[in-house]
């Protein structure tokens, strides 16, 4: 894909291709940009939105359970891509052994199912030996690190983290940042949405409302921060809940916490810079992210973050700038205290926020992420 070479057939490997997610957005805007530079776009992918200008191929998977489903659909997009054949590069967005670059959006699997047994009960940490799910990513792990070309990581983070399960040079291994758009997440949006939210919410303009955003609530820390909420006394600041779980046992731990009042769970919402807007700081005391879009969208926005040193975006936070950084992933104390501290500087926080995101814009991202893969040569 030299500059001199124009209209190179580039195929595109995402298992689900819509405009709702982080890792969705981002491959559309880069999707737009290389149409724009000529070239010829195909998606290999199991579920898709229809785009102008895009040729998609069906890959089938077997839906019965996630295990079969990851094997089916890595098998099938290589039969699908040796098909088709002809393109100049294959770029994967999933765990797949067929393509000349990998971007590694979801991390690390092996560093995953290490973090979590520390965490969980002795039978879990056995299935992880056993689970056909967990083996299957890890055999594709293995293989991917091995033998694709270019790996491309969203965060230093997530390239120790493969450099240290599977040895991959570090040669091979390129770090290109997510993007947001600094547009659509904006401090403006203060003034159009934050008083109606707030509203529609019974909170007061005095509250200060803290923001989670992610699914998968265990893996994202939520228990950690409602046990944090619990140990601040103080009634008017309360926390919004918003992603997609089953949240049961999350309302349940409000209750024993006597916080069930100052606990918003809202769910998934799409419209989600109104309620950036209607924040005061954003709190993800995650377990593991790669690198959270959420942290990078609510900067934007000009909220202060707090999250933890297992988020890839945390790289873009310097302690008492941005926002703070806690190197203890279930310190609730220490998160508590982290909160009142930061609610006390949310206005030079948060603008030093916005400056940082303005700086990883989701253009620069995609510019990054096409010079990235010219660097891989023609084979």
């Amino acid at each position: 894909m030299g500059e001199k070479k124009e209209g190179v057939r580039l195929a595109f490997i995402k298992k689900k291709f819509s405009i709702h997610g982080g890792a969705e957005r981002y491959l559309q805007t880069l999707i737009g940009h290389l149409k724009k530079a000529g070239h010829e776009i195909h998606i290999f992918a199991n579920q898709w939105i229809e785009e102008k200008g895009v040729i998609f191929h069906k890959v089938d998977v077997l839906p019965r359970s996630s295990f079969l489903s990851v094997v089916t659909f890595n098998r099938n997009a290589k039969k699908a891509i040796g098909k088709a054949s002809g393109f100049d590069r294959v770029i994967s967005f999933e765990r797949t052994t067929c393509q000349d670059i990998y971007r590694a959006g979801e991390g690390c699997h092996a560093e995953w199912l290490e973090i979590r047994s520390k965490i969980e009960p002795a039978y879990k940490k056995m299935s992880f030996r056993i689970n056909p799910l967990h083996l299957a990513l890890i055999a594709i792990e293995k293989r991917l690190f091995s033998e694709t070309g270019l790996i491309i990581a969203n965060s230093k983070m997530v390239r120790h983290h493969i450099k240290k399960h599977y040895a991959v040079p570090e040669e091979r291994i390129e770090v290109v940042y997510n993007g947001v758009d600094p547009v659509r997440f904006t401090p403006e949006n203060k003034g159009r949405w934050r008083k109606s939210v707030r509203e529609s919410l019974s909170l007061s303009e005095d509250s200060k409302l803290l923001l989670f955003v992610g699914s998968g609530f265990k893996r994202k820390g939520l228990k950690t921060l409602l046990d944090a909420v619990a140990l601040i006394k103080e009634e008017d600041i309360k926390a919004m809940v918003i992603g997609k779980d089953d949240v049961s046992e999350y309302k349940s731990l409000a209750e024993r916490h006597d916080t069930s009042g100052r606990i918003i769970f809202l769910g998934p919402q799409r419209e989600i810079e109104k309620f950036y807007a209607a924040a005061d700081l954003f709190t993800l005391p995650t377990l593991y992210d790669p690198f959270s879009n959420a942290t990078l969208e609510a900067m934007a926005s000009s909220l202060p973050v707090i999250t933890t040193k297992n988020n890839g975006a945390a790289e873009l936070i310097e302690n008492g700038q941005e926002g703070f950084v806690l190197q203890d992933l279930f310190d609730a104390q220490e998160l508590a205290d982290t909160i009142q501290l930061s609610l006390g500087n949310l206005k030079f926080m948060g603008k030093r926020a916005r400056e940082k995101a303005e700086q990883f814009s989701i253009e620069r991202a995609t510019r990054e992420f096409t010079e990235t893969i010219k660097k891989v040569s023609n084979t």
